[in-house]
């Protein structure tokens, strides 16, 4: 390779990780490249990160909201202990992209309300820069709602699935 085909390989890859992409392939004449990422584990991690970062910058915590990792773990004043809801793991997207419930158009959905699911089973695909992303659960237990519809737009972060821990 030439020096400036690994430069523009690094500028790649720099974009790839930047816009979280998981899988990316080209092959190009008698170039051929394919570039897997390992997924973040410390996805949570980061929003403690900000968290933490948003803490030590006293007049920007003050304007800004709460993030919804703390409201999510935190039942608000009008909240019961008994409401239905309480203890719900909320699945988020790790990605941008499109969400799917099944594998192929017409396919069974890879899970539904009321399915039980174990750490690690994909339970959707997201689509993003025309790469199939399976997106697994990261807790045992039993899907209660999907929140979000099939081919619907989905943002990093976005809650996909309430799933009540087993």
């Amino acid at each position: 390779m030439k020096k400036q085909d690994i430069e523009d390989l690094r500028e790649l890859i720099e974009f790839l990780k930047q816009h979280q992409v998981a899988e990316f392939d080209v092959d190009r004449g008698d170039l051929k490249i394919r570039l897997k990422f390992q997924p973040h584990e410390s996805g949570t991690a980061g929003l403690s990160e900000l968290a933490r970062l948003l803490k030590a910058a006293p007049s920007a915590s003050a304007a800004a909201p709460a993030s919804p990792a703390a409201s999510a773990s935190t039942p608000s004043a009008g909240q019961s202990a008994a409401e239905p809801d309480a203890g719900l793991h909320l699945l988020k997207s790790p990605i941008v992209g499109t969400f799917y419930g099944s594998p192929s158009p017409g396919a069974a959905s890879f899970v539904n309300p009321g399915d039980h699911v174990e750490k690690g089973q994909v339970i959707c695909i997201v689509e993003a820069m025309k790469l199939m992303n399976e997106i697994e659960s990261d807790v045992s237990g039993e899907i209660v709602k999907c929140l979000v519809t099939n081919g619907q737009a989905i943002e990093f972060g976005q809650p996909l699935f309430a799933i009540r821990p087993a």
